[in-house]
Parts: C-alpha cells; structure tokens; sequence
C-alpha cells in the first residue's frame, strides 16, 4: 500500500466488506472545517489493499474536482471547494488544500452546485430507505431529481485454472428519477395514470401534452419536458 493515500481506500481481504473511519468534515464558524468521521470500506487485519484507481471501472460521474458552492439556506453565504460526487458512498467529496474530506451524512449543507457544470446536487428525505444527494434536474412548484448510484462488485476468483478471475469493479447504474409535487412524490413515475392522479385538475391537458410530446418515462429530457409543463 503506498504511503500517500488520496481519497477512500478500499481494502479488501478475503474481498468482505466492513465500516470503519476516516477524516471528513463538519461545519463549524461559518467554514469547511475537518473533524468527525466518514467511512472507508475495510477489512480489519488486511495487509492487501486496493485503491479506488485500482478497481476497473469508478464510484465518480466525474473524476475531476470542479468548483462548486456549498449552501445552506443563504446562497449569499455559501462555502466554496473543489468538489465531486462519489455515487457509490452518496457522499461529496471535496479538496482542501491537498486533502481530500467528504460531507459528514448529518451536514448541514442542503444543496451544492457546481458552478462550472451548473449541476446541482440537493439532500432529500424521501421515505427511509431513499434518502441522500439527488441531481436536481428541474425546479418550481414541482420538481424533478435523478438518483445515480454505483455498485460495487466484489472480485471473483477463477473456478478452474481454464477460466480467469473476474476483478473487483465499479459500474454506474441505470438513473431514477422522481418528481416532487405539493401532494408528495412521485418514485419512478413509468406511466401517465400516475401523473394524472397527482393533477387531476389537469387531465385533459396533461392527455394532450403527453400524446403531443410523445412523452418516455425513461427519458430524462422527456420527464423535464413534463415537470416544465406542470409547473406553467
């Protein structure tokens, strides 16, 4: 293992997974600030380790660090690092100085945006099994947000000395989408039924927009195209 670590480490041995703590970041006199804990994926007692630069395929939309400002509720008063978004750990990572930390999952900042990508990442509470970071891809009255996640896939070892082992990897999976409407969410909306239900003072428009527009459930621009609409 090499002596500078930069980010998580996953170690794996025996390639079983387990929590334990690492440097992340609290908010504390109007300032990022270090203190309290994350957690990094281990194996206690391993002395093999593997990177996430060492697992094929990454946890990360975008590797890169880009400039983006941490909120609140004051956007006057907004912190500001270079930052990214780990969609396996649902944590935003940032840089300070030459130390990479993450957002504490008890932070008090409900929104980060990217200024140079204008993305903008919102915490939400949705039930108790789906909560975190969401993109926010529309906003009003309603709203529409994508969850992102990656899995991780542990390493796989040959059955026989014919085949190869499989490497522990990371994939990026399908997005979810949700839309948020003053009646609640709607979680994965896949048909028009759904839509009309939460606005029925609009089905025969909403009937037309969506024959129309030929809207997809499974199309993000679609699902804009329609939020857009809902909040005119």
């Amino acid at each position: 293992m090499t002596k500078k670590i930069i980010g998580i480490l996953i170690l794996i041995s025996s390639y079983t997974l387990s929590a334990q703590q690492l440097t992340a970041l609290s908010y504390s006199g109007g300032q990022l600030s270090t203190g309290g804990s994350m957690f990094k994926v281990d194996s206690p007692g391993s002395k093999r380790g593997l990177s996430y630069d060492e697992i094929k395929g990454t946890p990360y939309l975008d590797k890169t660090f880009s400039p983006a400002r941490f909120i609140i509720s004051d956007k006057m008063n907004a912190e500001t690092a270079p930052a990214r978004y780990n969609a396996y750990s649902d944590n935003i990572e940032f840089l300070k100085g030459d130390e990479v930390l993450a957002l504490l999952p008890e932070n008090p900042f409900t929104r980060v945006e990217f200024t140079d990508t204008k993305q903008v990442l919102v915490k939400l509470n949705i039930d108790d099994d789906l909560k975190g970071y969401f993109f926010e891809i529309a906003s009003g009255k309603n709203s529409l947000y994508k969850k992102v996640k990656a899995k991780f896939n542990d390493f796989v070892p040959a059955p026989n000395s014919y085949a190869t082992d499989k490497p522990a990897n990371f994939n990026i999976l399908p997005p979810t989408y949700y839309i948020k409407t003053e009646k609640g969410f709607i979680k994965r909306p896949n048909n028009k039924k759904e839509i009309i239900e939460q606005f029925p003072e609009k089905k025969e428009a909403l009937n037309s927009f969506l024959k129309e527009n030929k809207i997809r459930f499974d199309k993000e621009e679609d699902l804009k195209k329609l939020v857009n609409f809902l909040n005119q």
